[in-house]
């Protein structure tokens, strides 16, 4: 790229970035004076804004390189992580989150606290943190860089080092996420979110269909035949043992895995606990389940592509996306990718920052000081923020030394801290007596026996676990439950937990939930047949004569259960309102009396 395709790229950016920004600003103005604004946005946000904030805060960057390098060496068994995640968001939005803006909370260490004491949620503060600064935040910079790096050639443009580059973008990138998560709260987050959301759309649909034309030398048929078959076997996302994400860990660790990132993980929670009402907080979290069925689409097909445009060996695998962009896609858009790009990488990483400010406010600061004004809350989160920002710029650029792909090494770290955590929720809500000391028993095992079955064994004794990491951790899920359970029956609780509510927005669930539940997993069936030795990866045909038999049947199964669910959840949601109606005329009587 000449210095006039440069100069014309970065002008361009910094005009759709600039647009972002205003109408950010204009959507905003006023609304981040007190605590409720800062953090939960006013408790005001509508469905659409919570669907396209959680979809930018987890499509970023991360996934659009690492995803994309996964496809490139090995097939499409890494989707799972997406995919998969629908059944954890039919768990958040049925079950979880009416618990959550039942009683108010802002953050999950907050809930913890009311459930088991402080020292809990200390514990849970710590785990989050920890997992932001070394391992979710770093990604997020890192991989913006990589695109970034690939986009411009910035080594050879500044005369500079692949790492000096690296550093330099990392640090540049950062400052202004930081900007936006510092001083604008939550709202501005979540509409800068969705706007760039409809960009990440609009690119990641476009970066494919111009890889299959280019591919397919004009002509996108063409394209779309040789991916199909010329590699079938690179279609296959039924992982074998082999694989980094064998089949069957969709039915252990992966399970536990999305249901932290989906349930209880703050930075992506955050967004519901800001629902104007929990029919708009179901609404946002089930059309993001979505969202994810797209992934195979342009998270992992375009890695697909380039290894037939550019075949093996491209080290690093996650240079596989920037490099297929940097061929495909036209001058004068350009910026417009640069613009998505750092809306991506700007998106999640200040998501990360503002949950990371929001609890180190709410959960560690106001604690110690619990007659804090508001002014003082935002201004210690603001803090905290730039403290953190600041650590993770030194960190970020040491991913370069991650040897199996980006991918890889933020699932095995993650580890650290998301099966812990989704145990502890889960005893806390499903049971009455077990004690504060379960959790932090379960909490101090964990982190200690992970690091020891992933890494420590062969570190310190050469010993290697040959079992897939993610199988160790649906393995530790029920220790730890079991530990918990234990220590329950050993020192209960001498009062049991009871659930108060405290709700500040409308509880009338959506009437539409079930029914589009039945939909979303429906379709994340359909999506694995067709990415499966049945459908678009096998061998001798297109598809399988089984593939059309399979089909239709979860056509039918899925059509009764939608009956039956209209059926079931009318009845029910005709007593939601009357139950709500009764209420309302009770209070009115009671007000008059």
């Amino acid at each position: 790229m000449g210095m006039t395709g440069i100069w014309f790229t970065l002008l361009s950016c910094m005009f759709f970035m600039g647009l972002v920004g205003w109408i950010s600003y204009l959507k905003t103005k006023g609304e981040v004076n007190d605590s409720t604004g800062y953090f939960l946005a006013g408790r005001g946000l509508t469905g659409t804004f919570i669907a396209g904030s959680l979809l930018l805060t987890n499509l970023s960057a991360e996934q659009l390189i690492g995803l994309n390098g996964q496809a490139y060496r090995a097939n499409l068994s890494n989707m799972a992580w997406e995919v998969t995640a629908a059944f954890a968001i039919v768990i958040m939005a049925l079950y979880l989150l009416p618990k959550y803006l039942g009683g108010a909370f802002t953050t999950l260490p907050g809930f913890l606290s009311t459930r088991y004491d402080e020292g809990v949620r200390r514990y849970t503060v710590v785990l989050f943190m920890l997992g932001y600064i070394f391992v979710t935040i770093p990604s997020v910079l890192y991989s913006g860089a990589l695109a970034i790096l690939k986009l411009f050639n910035v080594p050879e443009m500044l005369n500079i080092s692949y790492e000096e580059s690296v550093w330099l973008v990392v640090w540049v990138v950062g400052i202004i996420g930081a900007l936006y998560a510092i001083f604008g709260g939550l709202k501005a987050v979540a509409v800068s979110d969705t706007l760039n959301g409809i960009g990440l759309l609009i690119i990641g649909i476009l970066v494919p269909v111009l890889g299959f034309i280019t591919l397919g030398d004009g002509s996108f048929a063409d394209g779309v035949k040789q991916v199909v078959t010329a590699n079938p076997e690179k279609l296959n996302a039924i992982g074998s043992s082999t694989d980094s994400v064998p089949f069957g860990t969709i039915f252990t660790g992966m399970i536990f895995a999305n249901l932290f990132y989906w349930g209880t993980n703050q930075y992506v929670i955050q967004r519901t606990l800001g629902a104007a009402s929990l029919a708009e907080g179901q609404k946002g979290v089930l059309f993001s389940g979505f969202y994810k069925l797209s992934i195979p689409l342009f998270m992992m097909v375009p890695g697909l592509i380039a290894y037939q445009l550019y075949g093996q060996g491209m080290e690093p695998v996650d240079l596989a996306y920037p490099a297929l962009v940097a061929d495909v896609l036209p001058t004068y858009m350009s910026g417009f990718f640069l613009a998505v790009l750092l809306g991506a990488v700007l998106s999640s990483f200040n998501s990360l920052l503002n949950s990371a400010a929001t609890m180190f406010a709410l959960d560690i600061y106001k604690p110690l000081k619990p007659h804090a004004s508001d002014e003082q809350l935002i201004r210690i989160s603001k803090v905290f923020g730039t403290v953190i920002a600041l650590v993770t710029f030194f960190v970020s650029p040491m991913l370069m030394n991650a040897p199996d792909g980006l991918w890889d090494l933020i699932r095995r770290f993650t580890g650290f801290f998301n099966i812990p955590i989704i145990a502890i929720v889960l005893v806390g809500l499903f049971s009455k007596r077990i004690p504060p000391l379960a959790a932090k028993v379960a909490i101090i095992f964990h982190v200690i026996t992970y690091y020891m079955l992933v890494w420590g064994l062969n570190q310190l004794f050469g010993v290697q676990v040959t079992l897939n990491f993610i199988h160790i951790y649906a393995i530790l899920f029920f220790i730890e439950v079991g530990i918990m359970m234990a220590i329950g029956k050993w020192k209960p609780l001498q009062t049991p937990y009871t659930f108060k509510s405290d709700a500040k927005v409308s509880l009338v669930p959506w009437k539409y939930s079930l029914l589009v539940t039945v939909v979303l997993l429906t379709l994340v069936v359909m999506t694995y047949i067709v990415f499966s030795p049945i459908g678009l990866a096998y061998e001798k045909e297109l598809v399988s004569p089984y593939f059309w038999l399979l089909m239709i049947g979860v056509t039918i199964i899925s059509t009764i259960l939608s009956i039956l669910s209209v059926k079931k959840w009318n009845k029910k949601y005709a007593d939601v309102l009357q139950k709500q109606y009764m209420n309302q005329v009770q209070d009115n009587k009671n007000i008059s009396a």
